[in-house]
C-alpha cells in the first residue's frame, strides 16, 4: 500500500472517528435536558436509536429501595404495562449482564423456551417481535443500577455491536435515569389553608434535585448543568456570594458520578490558617515541623479516586497554588517532609465568591492555575435573582426546623411572603434559613404573621446625598453650562463666558460643541 492509499485511509478513519464522536456527544446532550420519562422517551426515539439502528428498547432500573428490577421504559407496546413488575437480580439473563464489563449479545429464538426466567418472557420473540437482543449494565450510581436491552428484528453478531458507543452513553443513561427517579420521588410539604385565617397561603415544596430546593427557570439550567457535567471526569468552578448553595451544587455533582460510593472530601480554603492548609492539602511524615508528632495523608490522598470539594478556592495562598496545579498537571502528591511522590486520581470541585477572572487581572490568582480548574464553570443565582423560590425554601426550612422546636406552626401569612420576596437577602439562603428559625422560636401562633428584617443603610442613596462619581468630561460640561448661564448665554466679548474661563472664544465654541451644550440647554430656564 503506498503512501497516498495510506493517507487516504488515514483520513478517512479520522473522519469516521469523528462523526462518531459527534453522534456520542449528541446522544448524551439530549439524554442530559430529559427529566421525565416522556423527555427521556423522545430523547432515546429521536437521538439514540437513529444512530444505534435498534428496533425496540428496554430499560430495567432498581435501587436501594427496590427488591429487584422494575422496567423503567420500554418502546415495546407490549411491555409498557410491566413497570411494577420486579425482575429478580438471581435472574441469569440479568446475572449475566452485571458480571459482564462488555455487552453482552443474546439469541431470542431460545427465550420462549426458558419458562423459569421471567426477564427470558419480557424479552422473548412473541412479546417482541424480535430475534436478538445486546444487553449491558450501566455503570452503579449511589446504588442505583440499571440494565439496558436494545433489541434488533435480523440477526446480528457481535461485531456488529457498537460497542464504543454504548459505552460512551451508558453513564449518562444512567445518570439520565437517576436523575428522573429522584423527580418521581420527590416528596411534597403543604402548608395548609385555614379556614378561620383566609391570610395564609398555601405552598407545595418539592423536594427534588438532590436536596436542592427550587423549581426557577435559572435553577432548572442549574439542574440541566449539573446532569451534563456529572458523569465526566472534568473540574468544575462553582461561582456564587456566600450562602448560595455550592456545597450542595458540589455534592449533588458528585453524587450522580461515577465515584458516588466513594466520599466526597471537604475542605475550606479559607477556614485553615495559612502555615497549616499545606499539610492539610498534602499530608506530612512524622517529625517533618514542629508537632509532626505522627505520619498525617492529606485531603488529596483521602479523595484518591472520588472527589474533592475545594471551598473558598479564591483565598488559597499564591504560594500554594503552584503546588496545587503540580497536582493538577502530574496528578502526584508529596507529602510535607517526604521524598516519595503518591499518584492520586481526583475529581476536583472548586467554589469561590470571588471574582477569579479580577483576581487573575490583580495579580493575586494564578492564570495557569485559573485555566485548569474552570473547565465547566457553574455560576449560582442569589437568591434575590430567584424569587420566586423563596416561599418554598422558607416552606422547607420551616418543616426542617419547626419539628426540633416542638411547635405546630403551619404557614406564613401572605404578608410575611411578600415581604421575604421583597427582602435583598445579603446573605442569600443561609440568611433566609436563619430568619425562619429565629420566626419559630419567637412565633406565639400556628401562623407566623410577623419577622423581623435586619436594616440595610442603602449605601448608594447615602452615597448620592454627599457626592457621586462624575467622568471629568460631565464636570467639564456643567462648569461651562454654570459659567455660560451666569452670563446670560455671552460666549464672547468682556461680559462673556470665554474671558471668565480664560479661553479664546473660538476654543470656547469648539468645546461646546464636542460637549453637546447647545443654546436651549443654557437658555432652558430663562422666560
Amino acid at each position: 500500500m503506498d503512501t497516498s492509499d495510506q493517507n487516504r485511509l488515514l483520513t478517512k478513519r479520522l473522519q469516521e472517528m469523528q462523526k462518531e464522536q459527534l453522534s456520542i456527544s449528541a446522544i448524551n446532550v439530549a439524554l442530559s435536558k430529559a427529566l421525565d420519562r416522556s423527555q427521556f422517551g423522545i430523547a432515546l426515539q429521536n437521538h439514540c436509536k437513529p444512530i444505534l439502528n435498534y428496533d425496540e428498547i428496554i430499560l430495567l432500573n432498581c435501587d436501594k429501595d427496590d427488591k429487584g428490577f422494575k422496567v423503567f421504559h420500554s418502546s415495546a407496546a407490549a411491555n409498557k404495562l410491566h413497570g411494577d413488575h420486579v425482575y429478580v437480580p438471581k435472574d441469569e439473563i440479568i446475572a449475566q449482564c452485571l458480571r459482564s464489563a462488555e455487552p453482552v449479545l443474546f439469541d431470542l429464538k431460545h427465550f420462549s423456551e426458558k419458562k423459569d426466567q421471567e426477564i427470558a418472557s419480557l424479552l422473548s420473540p412473541k412479546k417482541t417481535g424480535m430475534r436478538m437482543a445486546v444487553g449491558i449494565a450501566l455503570p452503579s450510581l449511589h446504588d442505583h443500577e440499571s440494565i439496558v436491552f436494545f433489541l434488533y428484528k435480523n440477526y446480528m453478531t457481535s461485531e456488529d455491536i457498537p460497542e464504543r458507543i454504548l459505552t460512551a452513553i451508558s453513564t449518562q443513561l444512567a445518570v439520565s435515569m437517576r436523575i428522573i427517579k429522584i423527580f418521581m420521588m420527590a416528596g411534597s410539604i403543604k402548608i395548609p389553608h385555614e379556614a378561620e385565617n383566609n391570610e395564609v397561603q398555601e405552598i407545595k415544596v418539592k423536594k427534588g434535585f438532590n436536596g436542592i430546593i427550587g423549581e426557577s427557570a435559572v435553577m432548572q439550567d442549574i439542574y440541566e448543568q449539573i446532569s451534563q457535567v456529572a458523569p465526566s471526569q472534568s473540574g468544575v468552578l462553582i461561582y456564587g456570594e456566600t450562602g448560595t448553595g455550592k456545597e450542595l451544587i458540589a455534592q449533588a455533582i458528585h453524587d450522580l458520578s461515577s465515584s458516588s460510593h466513594k466520599k466526597m472530601i471537604r475542605i475550606n480554603c479559607a477556614a485553615i490558617p495559612s502555615n497549616l492548609i499545606e499539610s492539610e492539602l498534602f499530608g506530612h511524615e512524622k517529625g517533618s515541623f514542629t508537632g509532626a508528632t505522627e505520619q498525617r495523608k492529606g485531603k488529596f490522598e483521602l479523595a484518591n479516586n472520588s472527589t474533592i470539594f475545594l471551598d473558598e478556592i479564591g483565598e488559597l495562598p499564591l504560594e500554594l497554588q503552584g503546588r496545587l496545579l503540580r497536582v493538577l498537571q502530574e496528578k502526584e502528591v508529596e507529602r510535607i517532609g517526604g521524598s516519595q511522590r503518591i499518584r492520586v486520581n481526583v475529581r476536583i470541585i472548586a467554589a469561590t465568591n470571588r471574582n477569579l477572572d479580577k483576581e487573575v487581572a490583580a495579580g493575586k490568582f494564578r492564570s495557569d492555575l485559573f485555566y485548569r480548574l474552570n473547565v465547566f464553570p457553574i455560576e449560582l443565582p442569589p437568591l434575590r435573582g430567584r424569587k420566586e423560590d423563596i416561599p418554598l425554601l422558607a416552606a422547607h426550612f420551616l418543616e426542617k426546623h419547626g419539628k426540633k422546636t416542638g411547635k405546630k406552626i403551619s404557614g406564613f401569612s401572605q404578608n410575611v411572603l411578600q415581604e421575604m420576596c421583597r427582602n435583598p437577602w445579603p446573605g442569600n439562603i443561609r440568611e433566609l434559613e436563619n430568619m425562619v428559625q429565629r420566626s419559630i422560636i419567637t412565633a406565639k401562633e400556628n401562623i407566623i404573621k410577623e419577622v423581623t428584617f435586619p436594616k440595610i443603610p442603602d449605601l448608594q442613596q447615602e452615597n448620592s446625598q454627599e457626592w457621586q462619581i462624575k467622568t471629568l468630561q460631565q464636570i467639564e460640561k456643567e462648569h461651562i453650562l454654570k459659567v455660560v448661564e451666569k452670563c446670560n448665554g455671552r460666549i464672547s466679548g468682556k461680559q462673556g463666558a470665554a474671558v471668565l474661563l480664560g479661553l479664546p472664544s473660538t476654543t470656547l465654541i469648539s468645546k461646546m460643541q464636542k460637549l453637546g451644550i447647545h443654546k436651549q440647554h443654557y437658555f432652558k430656564n430663562k422666560d
